[in-house]
C-alpha cells in the first residue's frame, strides 16, 4: 500500500514537542507508512533546534531547521548567534528558522522582533542557507524587512502563508515560496484558498506546522505529519491536478529549496500530468519568446525535461509503454514538437492504431520550417491541435515570440490556424496571459480565424 501513494514532504514540523514524547517513533513511523518521503522539523528557539538537530541525525528522513521565533526574541544575542552559527554547519540542517514577526500575540516587543529577524536573515546570508518566514499580522512590515535585508539572496519560504493574493506576488517576486498547512480544508477560509488557486504550484509547499493546524478531518486533536496528505488533497482539488502531480511538484519544491530528497530523471521524454501523458521530443524551437519558462529552468510540473538529445522512435515509444492508461497523449514538451514531423507522424499513427487520442501543442509555425503545407499529413492521425497564436498583431507577435522566421511568423501562424481545421477535427488557439497582452482582442482574432480560444496563465506551465 505504502508504495501506492504518492510520495509527499511534510516541510514544516516541530516534531521536538512535548505533545510527541509518548509516541515520536511511532509518529515517524506512521508518517512513513502514509507515504511521507521527508520530514522537516523546525526549531523555535535554541533547546528545540538543538533537539531538531539531534533528531534529523537519528533518523534518515528527518532534516533539520534551526532558528528563533519572534516569540523568543529577546533570546537573540550574539552568544545565540553564534550558537545558531554552529547548528547550521551541522550535517542535515538545511534552512534557518523559523524567525519573522508576529504582532498577534506580541509574546516579545515589536522592536525586538524586528532586530532578530534582522540579525538572524544576516546570519542566513553568511552562511548561505534558505529562511523560514512566521509573518502573523505582520505582512507589510515583514515584506519590507525581506526586501531591505535582500533576503531574496538566499530565498526561503513563508511558513503557513495568510497573507493576501497582492502580497504573495510579492512574496513570489522575491524569489520565495509559500507553504499552507491542514487550515485550507476548513470551511470558512476560502481566501486562503483563492491564493492557492491564483499562484503557480511550482511554488508552494506543504506542511503540517504540527502538533498545531490539524486539517478539518481531525480538528481540535493534535496533528503529525502524516496529515500532511489531507492538505496536499484539497490543493490537488483546488488546482484540478492529480494527487501525484500535487506530491511531485512539491516535492521536488522542498529539493529545490532545500535539497531534500532528489530529482527523477526518468520522465524527459514521456511526462505524466494528470491524465495525460506529454511527450518531450525536442528542446529545439521556432520561437524564442520572452516569457518561456526554459529560461530559468526546465521543470515542468516537477518532471526535469532538459534532453541530453533527441529520442528515437524507439525510445519514445519505450517511455510510453502502455499508451492506453492515458486519457491522451500530447506531443508538447519544452520545445516545438513538429520540428520532428517525421517522428510525430510515425508515433502518432501507431498511437491511432491502439485507439489513443493523440493532440499536438504548437507554434503554428510547421509550414515556414518545412516550406510545404503538411496538415494533411496530420489528417487520421491527430485528434485535437492547439497553436500559440499569444498576440493579436504582427508586431506584438513578434516582440513577444521572437519567432526566426521574422514578420511573416504571425500571418503564418494565423493561416496555419485556418487551414488546421480541414485536417483536425479540434483546433484551439492560446494565449499566454502575459502583463500587457490584450487577451479579449487575441481572443477576436481566434473568432476571425473560426477556432476556439482558450488563455493560458502566466507562470503556470502544463
Amino acid at each position: 500500500m505504502t508504495e501506492k501513494l504518492p510520495l509527499l514532504v511534510d516541510s514544516h514540523a516541530h516534531l521536538d514537542g512535548s505533545q510527541f514524547d509518548r509516541d515520536r517513533e511511532a509518529t515517524i513511523q506512521r508518517a512513513t507508512d502514509n507515504g511521507i518521503s521527508h520530514i522537516l522539523t523546525v526549531g523555535c528557539d535554541l533547546e528545540s533546534s538543538a533537539a531538531s538537530v539531534a533528531m534529523a541525525h537519528k533518523h534518515r528522513n528527518i532534516y533539520a531547521a534551526v532558528g528563533v521565533h519572534p516569540h523568543e526574541a529577546t533570546q537573540v544575542t550574539e552568544p545565540t548567534l553564534q550558537q545558531l552559527r554552529e547548528l547550521l554547519n551541522q550535517p542535515k540542517v538545511v534552512a534557518l528558522g523559523e524567525i519573522g514577526l508576529d504582532f498577534y500575540r506580541d509574546r516579545s516587543p515589536r522592536d525586538v522582533q524586528r532586530d532578530a529577524f534582522r540579525q538572524q536573515i544576516r546570519l542566513a546570508k553568511q552562511v548561505g542557507k534558505p529562511i523560514i518566514v512566521h509573518d502573523r499580522d505582520a505582512h507589510d512590515e515583514v515584506l519590507q524587512i525581506l526586501q531591505k535585508e535582500r533576503a531574496d539572496e538566499v530565498g526561503g519560504v513563508l511558513h503557513c502563508f495568510s497573507g493576501d493574493l497582492n502580497m504573495a506576488k510579492k512574496c513570489l517576486q522575491l524569489g520565495f515560496y509559500l507553504s499552507f498547512p491542514g487550515t485550507i480544508t476548513y470551511p470558512k477560509n476560502q481566501a486562503v484558498r483563492e491564493v492557492v488557486k491564483a499562484i503557480p504550484i511550482d511554488k508552494l509547499l506543504v506542511e503540517t506546522d504540527c502538533p498545531y493546524l490539524s486539517p478539518q478531518k481531525f480538528r481540535g486533536k493534535r496533528n503529525e505529519p502524516a496529515y500532511v496528505r489531507y492538505t496536499a488533497e484539497k490543493i490537488a482539488e483546488i488546482k484540478g491536478l492529480t494527487m501525484a502531480d500535487v506530491a511531485r511538484v512539491t516535492s521536488r519544491n522542498c529539493f529545490d529549496l532545500f535539497g531534500i530528497g532528489s530529482v527523477d530523471q526518468s520522465s524527459k521524454i514521456a511526462y505524466q500530468i494528470r491524465d495525460s501523458l506529454y511527450l518531450n521530443i525536442t528542446n529545439r524551437c521556432t520561437n524564442n519568446c520572452i516569457f518561456c519558462a526554459k529560461f530559468s529552468d526546465f521543470v515542468v510540473k516537477g518532471h526535469e525535461l532538459k534532453l541530453d538529445h533527441e529520442p528515437s522512435v524507439a525510445e519514445v515509444k519505450q517511455a510510453i509503454d502502455d499508451p492506453g492508461r492515458y486519457q491522451e497523449v500530447v506531443f508538447c514538451g519544452y520545445g516545438e514538437p513538429l520540428l520532428r514531423l517525421e517522428l510525430v507522424k510515425e508515433i502518432a499513427g501507431w498511437l491511432k492504431q491502439q485507439g489513443v487520442a493523440v493532440r499536438i501543442n504548437s507554434d503554428g509555425q510547421a509550414n515556414l520550417v518545412h516550406r510545404r503545407n503538411i496538415l494533411p499529413e496530420l489528417e487520421g492521425l491527430v485528434d485535437a491541435i492547439s497553436i500559440s497564436l499569444n498576440a493579436a498583431d504582427a508586431e506584438s507577435y513578434q516582440r513577444l515570440c521572437q519567432s526566426a522566421y521574422g514578420a511573416s511568423s504571425y500571418q503564418a501562424v494565423k493561416e496555419f490556424l485556418q487551414l488546421a481545421g480541414r485536417y483536425i477535427p479540434e483546433v484551439t488557439a492560446t494565449a499566454v496571459t502575459v502583463p500587457g497582452i490584450d487577451i479579449t482582442a487575441c481572443e477576436q482574432v481566434a473568432k476571425e480565424l473560426g477556432v476556439t480560444f482558450r488563455a493560458r496563465e502566466y507562470n503556470e506551465v502544463g
